[in-house]
């Protein structure tokens, strides 16, 4: 397919319109910027769902580790045993206690739902990078300091330094019944995971503190795992889902958020399908267009093959055109789609002015911003599809136009 400079002068000749070719230049500049935007909407799409997809389980899989071991009835009374097993474990990197109970949270006679966690003093050290406002390091101990996401802290009121009242309802019995439980932490820290349901719910706190609110003795509720690899947890947790049989149930990231995850797959798979249908609008554009070429040009066609042009040449000349156009489409496409996830919060933001919507609600979409992660292997396949598809456009009016028979075009000439 190596052109000639005969036949890239021919090429070169036809890509630029003529007189009375204004028309036959339009229909070619249409189809370019189709091609320019159905590569452009490809990229976009798919490298925000893997964004998403990459964000959700980054921040999830940080907050929950890979996969959680839980005894039945909620109580693990020998975790120590239990944890150094799973510390012994091949690819296991990090395994720590982890108390997690739902209750309910007042402060000046507001009440929200919460999710007190307790956790050991690495993982509250690794909320440092979340804060934004207060000290982490005041968890401590007995200290009676807690730190609670932003959204909560919005809900209720709440600021760094005043006192959050938590209320067990399965507090100490008497001969009047059961009394609620309700201590009263000072808020020392809040933080911001970017998971709207986190940071509308959580409450971080010691495990000590976390077993006497709950009244667990030394007993936790479960033990977070971290692998070396999220995509190969159910292989690593294999041996320690054999061991712990009838004593505790072994629950992966995957099952965890299964829905969230299959949700996310379909979608993807769904959006590239439709958004290709754009590329393949814009391949058939190029096909009209050279028709029109091929049609305008039969008699200099026929005039090329009478000077000894070949078939072959014709062919090559014709199916360059329809590439080049379908080339600089796809090349301005994937520009335009760089430049767009480059800018892509701008974007939202004077999209949201310009309407007045919110069209980036964190309590819909989990993530606070909008999420963008391109894979260079799935751009590369955008492109090779939208080179192909342009290519096979060509076919058709070239080999038409290489069979054109100088002899009838001519002979009323």
């Amino acid at each position: 397919m190596i052109l000639s400079p005969f036949e890239w002068t021919i090429a070169k000749r036809y890509m630029s319109p003529g007189r009375g070719e204004a028309f036959i230049a339009l229909v070619a500049g249409i189809s370019l910027v189709a091609v320019m935007l159905g590569v452009a909407a490809l990229v976009i799409v798919m490298s925000v769902m893997n964004g998403f997809r990459a964000e959700l389980l980054d921040k999830i899989v940080g907050l929950n580790g890979h996969a959680i071991i839980q005894a039945y009835g909620g109580r693990l009374d020998d975790w120590q045993d239990i944890l150094k097993k799973v510390e012994a474990t091949p690819g296991v990197t990090h395994a720590s206690p982890l108390i997690e109970q739902p209750l309910l949270a007042s402060f000046n006679g507001r009440v929200e739902a919460i999710l007190v966690r307790g956790n050991t003093k690495p993982d509250i050290e690794q909320l440092q990078e979340k804060r934004v406002a207060g000290n982490i390091a005041a968890l401590q101990p007995g200290s009676g300091n807690v730190a609670i996401g932003s959204r909560l802290a919005q809900n209720l009121g709440v600021q760094v330094g005043d006192t959050l009242t938590i209320v067990n309802p399965q507090g100490r019995s008497t001969p009047f019944g059961t009394v609620p439980r309700e201590i009263g932490y000072r808020v020392a820290a809040i933080f911001e995971i970017g998971i709207y349901d986190y940071d509308n719910a959580f409450v971080v706190m010691p495990i000590p503190d976390a077993q006497t609110l709950l009244l667990t003795g030394n007993a936790i509720g479960m033990i977070e795992v971290t692998t070396t690899d999220p995509d190969k947890v159910v292989q690593i947790m294999a041996p320690l889902k054999q061991q712990l049989a009838g004593r505790a149930v072994v629950t992966d990231w995957r099952t965890i958020n299964a829905s969230l995850f299959e949700a996310l797959a379909v979608e993807r798979v769904a959006m590239f399908v439709v958004l290709s249908i754009i590329v393949l609008v814009a391949v058939f554009n190029i096909l009209s267009s050279l028709i029109m070429l091929v049609r305008a040009k039969t008699r200099d066609i026929a005039i090329l093959r009478t000077m000894g042009a070949t078939r072959r040449s014709l062919l090559k000349v014709f199916v360059t055109i329809g590439f080049v156009i379908g080339a600089l489409g796809t090349l301005t496409g994937l520009a335009l789609g760089m430049v767009f996830l480059f800018f892509r919060q701008p974007i939202v933001h004077a999209v949201e002015w310009l309407t007045g919507q919110n069209l980036w609600d964190p309590s819909i979409r989990f993530l606070t911003d909008l999420p963008s992660r391109s894979d260079p292997v799935e751009i590369a396949t955008i492109c090779i599809m939208a080179l192909v598809l342009s290519f096979l456009a060509t076919l058709y009016p070239a080999m038409k136009a290489a069979s054109t028979d100088p002899v009838q075009v001519l002979r009323y000439e």
